[in-house]
């Protein structure tokens, strides 16, 4: 509207910068792979964040790359939801419309929650936890779709003044952006980050992230400081002005060009060295006119709308002109980039400009706004309007008109899952409730406000709205945005309020969202709030409280103490659920009751069941249960060694957690992944899985579950300082508030593994005895039965040792009677039965052929190669043990092959060295002999002239084997074992075995070996 205005308060001269200047080329550069880019632009307020990212967007968009920025608005001390975010994609519609249009088809209405003018966003249905997860990763995803084909830069400046919606957004994106040529920069002050300011932890968590590089702006040199004013005044400045402005302005980019200008205007000395009258200076020098507009833009937000500020201002129109245009000649106030308000230059100069006023000017100056907004809501941008009345009402200090105005602030933010915000204006609602006069408070109904309907036995659309209803709502709020001790704190005083009213459905709800947070808190395992809940709906009509409140005790009793209480508990949430139409409640208990139908051993009822859900599930739109449905059917799918069919649902589960955006929804699939890839003998997959779990998730127990995974194949493949590493790490993200059979047996089972690889057997006895006596709950069959079968191989590993002997019967009498406590229901439960049995009998001193090959024949057709080589291999032990004729030596030497050609395709190194070690031992050729080569003659035992047997025996002798311990195992007779020995003395020249012992291990004949072989089975 003023066209342009001589200003020379910015330096035409870009200063310095040049390193930094090189990140952000070198990462535009980076893009042409399709590789993004994520930087954190940082510095003091003032230093030149801003002028730096001018000058790169210049040159980017010199080499062809779209640019387009959106800045944190304050206005007063409220940031509106996703501000940078709405106003970047308005700048990147206007200059890619129908890339935009194309990039946003089909999810314009969940999009519009940024962007309005993509579509119209509904009321919505009952707020949960998916709504803002899907709205990031639907941002994400429109952005690389945008960024297939071009360079898109994206600048988000002023992240210090950032919602924390607009924070978790940007987390969001820089964690999970996976392609396009798009770079992402956010700017913020350094100087005003202090020890409890909300970035600060944001920041801390984008340093842990390998994609994000940060740059740190520092001042000026006083050579730079130079450059800078001479480019300012456009001549040499004398070397003393020079000297006088860097220690001034301590090398600050914007101090030097306020110095400059001021001494060039002839009023340097009046200038004192407070920050304040240096920034306040130049606009007390302006006309009162111009000095009162800038007093009203800096009371107006960011950014003031010309049709506004001329509503507030009251000047006639040639006035306003004239006084803004002195105040952008002075260089005070700029038109703001879309050309339709005015803003600061700098926001330090509103900062100053607004600490200035008196209290009654600012009170004044907000109603003004009000009442403007008010009067003309068309004044201001539709997303923002809400936001900014509550604000302007609210430093008006006009609580009746403030609480109307707050409330609907806060139905905005939630219609855009901005839930911090959301939160904080409840929150203020709250504030302003006793403030406000009742009168006003009667007119406000529930069904206007709030999205959560605690039950009160009345109609939500004509009883007043209740203190009740903000509290109810503002601890959902602060659940859905992570502010859980906020949420913990208010319905602690909710149910304080309730404990003087006759309302128990009421007071069981705001139980139940105890229960949640507390479990989310790490403070418990939520079953004290849960069972507060259950007695107070006890003996009441149906309702959906009721509902709820029987499918979450149901649920946390699958997880923690699964049995026939459970499964009834399950059965009536679902007939209760069904009863008042809550459709999600419904599903959701009957997952539960899905799966405690297959751990009972009504497999193929239960997995039928949690299919139907599945399929209503897809069939409407996203519920609560979406998620959960493709972490429970697949893990209880796995539980009965459905393992293939897992991975089927697993793969789907992944796109649609991504499409939504749920990434601990997406950890704990990864998790379930890795789990059945492994039973499937795909370990490298599995491997990748379980790092994924761990990559993904924000919460502790998604990503245990791909520590455990990890420990398992690290253990597997003789790995145990890398499996006891990985079990630490899945203990310390399960943590001890909330233990769950489904996390401590496999963790038990794990450490037993690992003692036992290393020949701590009394430390894995233990471990089992720690569970033996607390017993096995219903339906934990999947992980108990290979629990006990690590224990039960231990033991059978260990036998001979006398460190063994002692407890040994007591042990395997327990295990035996353990297992008659497990179920055997499904092929895999059955045939993991029959391998502990012959493991118990292996520990016995007894090798059973026909046991092993009965657990040889279960597992065949159960596609799990691991298990069906480690089982083959004790099968052909037994059958050279028992004093195998021919057919059997070909039968296990074929049952070898197996054996070791899964083990070396798995990288299972302990299983492979044990089957070698057996074939050698039993003189076994598994493949096609080697050619002959020619002896060593570096080799002592080649020296010594020691056949291949003879070396066997050497070996065994060094060990304090006796003859006949020799013949048992190398499979030969005592009195072969004895020739042997014989031949060995003569050809070691030495009289005894004592001596060819101390001879072997001085000739260093056999290095000692790892440890592993006793980890298999």
């Amino acid at each position: 509207m003023l066209g342009p205005v001589e200003s020379r308060s910015v330096s035409p001269v870009f200063v310095g910068r040049a390193d930094e200047l090189g990140v952000l080329h070198d990462a535009l550069a980076r893009t042409v792979t399709g590789e993004p880019q994520a930087l954190l632009l940082g510095g003091e307020a003032g230093v030149g964040k801003t002028r730096l990212l001018e000058e790169f967007a210049t040159a980017a968009v010199r080499e062809g790359a779209v640019f387009v920025s959106g800045g944190c608005v304050e206005i007063g001390a409220d940031g509106l939801p996703f501000a940078p975010f709405s106003t970047a994609l308005r700048a990147l519609r206007r200059l890619l419309p129908d890339e935009l249009a194309a990039a946003a088809a089909g999810q314009e209405d969940e999009l519009a929650r940024l962007l309005p003018e993509l579509g119209e966003t509904g009321r919505g249905g009952r707020p949960d936890e998916e709504g803002m997860a899907r709205l990031f990763e639907l941002t994400a995803r429109l952005l690389e779709r945008v960024a297939a084909d071009r360079t898109v830069v994206v600048a988000l400046e002023d992240l210090h003044w950032a919602d924390a919606s607009t924070r978790h957004l940007l987390a969001y994106l820089f964690r999970t952006l996976r392609s396009g040529r798009l770079v992402v920069i956010a700017t913020y002050r350094a100087d005003d980050i202090h020890r409890r300011h909300p970035l600060r932890p944001l920041l801390a968590e984008l340093d842990r992230l390998r994609t994000v590089r940060r740059i740190e702006l520092g001042r000026f040199s006083r050579a730079e400081v130079g450059r800078q004013i001479a480019g300012i005044l456009a001549h040499e400045p004398d070397p003393a002005q020079v000297d006088d402005i860097f220690e001034r302005s301590d090398g600050n980019a914007f101090f030097v060009e306020e110095l400059a200008v001021a001494a060039d205007q002839g009023c340097r000395t009046g200038l004192t060295d407070s920050l304040r009258d240096l920034l306040l200076v130049r606009v007390e020098g302006l006309p009162e006119s111009a000095q009162r507009i800038a007093r009203i833009v800096a009371e107006g937000g960011s950014t003031v709308e010309y049709p506004l500020l001329a509503a507030v201002a009251r000047l006639a129109e040639d006035d306003l002109i004239e006084a803004l245009r002195v105040a952008v000649g002075a260089n005070i106030l700029h038109a703001s980039p879309g050309g339709d308000g005015y803003r600061f230059r700098h926001s330090l100069v509103r900062e100053a400009v607004s600490d200035d006023l008196l209290p009654g000017e600012r009170s004044r100056f907000n109603r003004r706004y009000a009442e403007a907004l008010e009067a003309e809501p068309t004044l201001v941008p539709a997303d923002e309007r809400a936001t900014r009345l509550a604000s302007y009402w609210y430093h008006a200090h006009d609580a009746a008109k403030a609480l109307p105005a707050v409330l609907d602030a806060s139905v905005e933010a939630r219609r855009r899952h901005a839930h911090s915000e959301q939160l904080r204006l409840l929150e203020r609602a709250m504030e302003l409730w006793e403030a406000t006069p009742e009168a006003v408070r009667d007119e406000l109904r529930p069904i206007d406000y709030v999205e959560v309907f605690p039950p009160c036995g009345c109609d939500p659309a004509t009883t007043p709205l209740r203190y009740l209803d903000l509290m109810a709502e503002a601890a959902v709020a602060g659940r859905l945005c992570g502010e859980r001790e906020r949420a913990l704190k208010i319905t602690k005083r909710a149910l304080r309020v309730l404990e003087d009213e006759d309302d128990p459905l009421r007071a069981a709800w705001f139980w139940i969202q105890r229960s949640r947070l507390v479990q989310a808190q790490a403070r418990g395992d939520g079953w004290t709030e849960l069972a507060t809940a259950r007695d107070l709906v006890r003996g009441l009509p149906p309702s959906e409280v009721h509902a709820e409140v029987l499918s979450m005790v149901a649920a946390w009793c699958m997880l923690h103490e699964p049995g026939p209480g459970a499964l009834s508990a399950a059965e009536r949430a679902v007939e209760y659920a069904r009863m008042v139409g809550a459709r999600d409640i419904e599903l959701n208990a009957r997952l539960t009751l899905g799966g405690l139908m297959v751990d009972a051993g009504d497999v193929e009822t239960g997995i039928a069941e949690m299919y139907e859900v599945k399929e209503r599930v897809l069939r409407h739109a996203p519920s609560m249960v979406t998620g959960r449905v493709h972490i429970n059917l697949p893990s209880h799918l796995e539980s009965v060694g459905r393992s293939r069919e897992a991975v089927t649902v697993l793969r789907e589960g992944i796109e649609l957690a991504r499409k939504s955006g749920l990434l601990d929804t997406e950890a704990w699939v990864w998790g379930n992944l890795s789990e059945s890839l492994y039973a499937l003998g795909q370990w490298d997959e599995a491997v990748e899985a379980a790092r994924n779990a761990l990559g993904v998730g924000l919460s502790g127990k998604p990503s245990g579950s791909g520590a455990v995974r990890l420990a398992d194949l690290a253990l597997a493949r003789g790995d145990l300082a890398e499996a006891a590493r990985q079990l630490a790490s899945a203990r310390a993200h399960f943590g001890t508030h909330d233990p769950m059979p489904q996390h401590s047996l496999p963790l038990v089972r794990t450490a037993i593994g690992i003692a036992a690889g290393e020949g701590r057997l009394l430390d894995a006895r233990a471990a089992l005895e720690d569970v033996l006596d607390a017993g096995f709950p219903p339906g934990t069959q999947r992980y108990g039965w290979p629990l006990l079968l690590d224990a039960a191989t231990a033991e059978a590993d260990a036998r001979g040792l006398p460190v063994a002997e002692a407890g040994r019967a007591a042990t395997l009498e327990r295990l035996r009677k353990a297992a008659k406590s497990l179920a055997t229901g499904a092929p895999v439960w059955l045939a993991h039965e029959q391998w502990v049995r012959a493991e118990l009998r292996r520990a016995e001193g007894t090798a059973d052929p026909h046991e092993w090959s009965e657990a040889v024949t279960a597992f065949e057709p159960l596609e799990r190669p691991y298990d069906l080589a480690r089982v083959r291999h004790r099968l052909a032990e037994s059958l050279l043990i028992a004093g195998a004729d021919e057919d059997d030596r070909a039968r296990a030497t074929e049952l070898l092959r197996l054996a070791g050609a899964a083990a070396g395709h798995l990288g299972a190194r302990p299983l492979a060295d044990t089957v070698a070690l057996l074939a050698q031992r039993a003189r076994l050729a598994l493949g096609r002999a080697p050619e002959p080569s020619a002896p060593d003659p570096a080799d002592p035992a080649e020296a010594l002239g020691l056949t291949s047997r003879e070396r066997d025996v050497l070996r065994l002798v060094a060990a304090g084997r006796s003859n006949r311990q020799i013949a048992e195992e190398l499979f030969i007779s005592p009195k072969t074992a004895s020739v042997h020995v014989s031949n060995i003395l003569a050809k070691l020249d030495v009289s005894g075995r004592g001596e060819a012992a101390a001879l072997a291990h001085r000739l260093r004949l056999f290095p000692q070996e790892a440890p592993t072989a006793r980890t298999t089975g």
